[in-house]
Formats: structure tokens, sequence, C-alpha cells
């Protein structure tokens, strides 16, 4: 069976076509005020009037309003879901990995090689809200549309420099019983029950670092995490600081909430493998990749995303933050090189004539 070139824009196009986030919304309590599918471009469109999609759709009715927008959020993570798998062509793994039939589980996404390569691995890390895993943010794919508010970019950007990816899901905390439905509030209920081992996105993230990162074969290892992201990879750098600080060769952060000082009870050695290892992007008024000195905290070298719009942030700086990446690595791998046995036999040898 021949593998689908997933690195080609007109087969995530292709796919998409075949998709339909329309039969999603049917059979829905709004299945008539929720005419909407992805067109070509990836852009979320009215079917009758190819209008934007309209927030405000019942005038004075906040809850109803909401209760609709819920409604398409969760066809939209679904869609992501069926993006991953078919054009990305990422595995669901489910977790806890020794769950019983009956147990709530979480899951994440993985390319197929993802823990036996030796090759670099990538981590996805995205913001805390109502959204999951291979979203950026749920408003970002309603207002701009897939190729802004997704993970899919940079996946197929990752992926095509031969790069293993992991996407974790680290909002999916709960379930529903009255409804059976994934949950991604941490409002206390009768009805919500916590997923073992992802009850946060902190407990998440570990989970799947101690279970599968830490066990792959990758040496080099980095993340991309957004928002809150940010701070969950900081609590996993204190939680496993020796292991992390050993496999990551990098991390990139958009819009970090991250508090080093805090978070790391102002430890001289995380605070020093930050400042070496990590960089930052922000929302910002300065051309993209423009220094930005942040006078309130200052962690790693920070600099602009290109746009003011928080939830544009990612895809505005998706080609910097993957020349960093690369940069960091080979600069890892040289070191290696220089420092190895062989590399020093050999430079010993012609330093003696030998």
């Amino acid at each position: 069976m021949m593998m689908t070139d997933f690195t080609e824009e007109h087969t995530w196009l292709q796919i998409q076509r075949e998709l339909s986030l329309r039969k999603l919304t049917e059979g829905s309590k709004y299945q008539e005020e929720l005419r909407y599918d992805f067109n070509i471009k990836g852009e979320l469109r009215h079917l009758d009037t190819n209008e934007s999609f309209v927030f405000n759709y019942y005038k004075n009715e906040h809850e109803q309003n909401h209760e609709r927008y819920e409604v398409l959020g969760h066809s939209i993570t679904q869609y992501v879901y069926e993006l991953l798998g078919r054009v990305c062509m990422l595995q669901k793994v489910y977790i806890p990995t020794d769950a019983t039939e009956d147990e709530p589980r979480s899951f994440f996404f993985m390319s197929r090689d993802a823990l036996t390569s030796s090759s670099s691995l990538i981590i996805f890390l995205q913001d805390h809200g109502a959204f999951c895993a291979g979203q950026w943010g749920r408003r970002a794919i309603v207002s701009e549309g897939l190729k802004h508010g997704t993970q899919i970019p940079f996946i197929k950007m990752a992926l095509k420099s031969h790069w293993e990816v992991i996407v974790l899901n680290p909002n999916d905390n709960f379930t529903d019983m009255k409804t059976e439905k994934e949950t991604f509030s941490v409002r206390q209920s009768a009805c919500l029950i916590p997923k073992r081992g992802s009850s946060s996105p902190e407990e998440h993230t570990v989970y799947v670092w101690d279970h599968f990162i830490a066990r792959s074969a990758a040496s080099n290892v980095a993340f991309i995490a957004h928002g809150y992201g940010g701070l969950v990879f900081v609590d996993l750098l204190v939680q496993r600081k020796r292991e992390v600080m050993n496999k990551v060769y990098s991390v990139a952060f958009i819009d970090s909430t991250h508090n080093i000082q805090h978070q790391s009870r102002h430890d001289p050695e995380i605070q020093e493998w930050i400042h070496k290892n990590c960089q930052e992007w922000v929302s910002n008024s300065k051309p993209l990749n423009k220094t930005v000195r942040c006078l309130m905290r200052v962690s790693c070298p920070t600099f602009s995303a290109g746009t003011e719009k928080y939830g544009l942030a990612p895809s505005c700086c998706l080609q910097p933050i993957f020349k960093y990446l690369k940069s960091m690595l080979k600069a890892k791998i040289t070191t290696a090189l220089r420092n190895s046995p062989v590399a020093t036999r050999s430079s010993t040898r012609k330093k003696t004539g030998n």
C-alpha cells in the first residue's frame, strides 16, 4: 500500500474536501443554525451565504449563543482529529496504558516511528482552553481558518524535515458520565469524572513523558509550547529535571505564561538551562523576529511573532521557529561529534603526527 504524500499541499486540500464539518453538526440541536463547512482554503464559511461565522446569532441570548458555539467547537475537534489521522498520518494512542475496559481514557497523537526512530522528536504542547489535540486555538480556527488555528502546518513541516512528532492532548481531562462526552472544563460537578493520568494539563504531560517520550529512542527532543503550554513544560522540567535536561535540546515558547523564578523556586541550574536552550516569540507590534525586551521577566531570548493578535502568533512565527530548532539541533550534533572519543583520538593523532 502506497503511503499518502502528506507533505504536499494538494493532498491536504483533497482530503479536506472528502471530510465534512457539516455532517458532524447534523443531528445536533443546532443543525439548522450551524450550516457551515470549511472551504478549499480551510476557512469556515456558511454554506448558503458564504459569510464568516456569526457568534451572536441570537439577539440578547448569551447562553444560547454560547451553547451553539460549543456544539460547533465539539464538531471542529472531531474534524481536526480526522485531519491528524488522514493528512498527517498520525496514530491515536490511548492512556493510561493499563486502563480497564470501562475506565475513562484520554489520548494523544504520534507519528508511526515516534518511539523507535533516532531522529529528532518534536512535541506539541497547546494552550489551556476548551479545545484539544491539533489546535492552537478554537477561535482562531473559526475566525481565521485551519492553517492559522491548527497545528497541522507545523506537523507537516516537522514530518517534511524527517522528524517524528507527538501531539499532546493536555485539555482532555474529564468525562461527563451523563453524556459520556469528553469535557474540557475544570468546573466541579458530580457528573465529571477525571481521567487517570490526565486530570490536568500538567499530569497529562508528565504521564506521556514518563511512559512514552522518556522511553523513546530519540536523543534529540524539542518542544513547541503555546500559552499555558509553556508553564506546563516548565512544570515538567522541574519535576523531571535531569531527564528533561539530558533529552530535550530546545524549546520554542509562544506567548508563554510560565514564570521561571516562581516555578523553579529560583533554581539557578534550571534558569541557566532555560536561557541557553529556549527562545520565545510573543504577540507584538514589532516586525517578525525582531528582539523584544520584556521588563517584567527575562528568562530566555524573546522575539516578536509579527502580530499583535494572540491567536495568530503561532502561525505567524512558524518559519523562524523551525529555523531556530534546526540551528539548535545542528549545534548540538556538532558539539557531540567534536566531543566524541573518536573525534578526540583523531585530533590527537593529527597533533602528534601519527
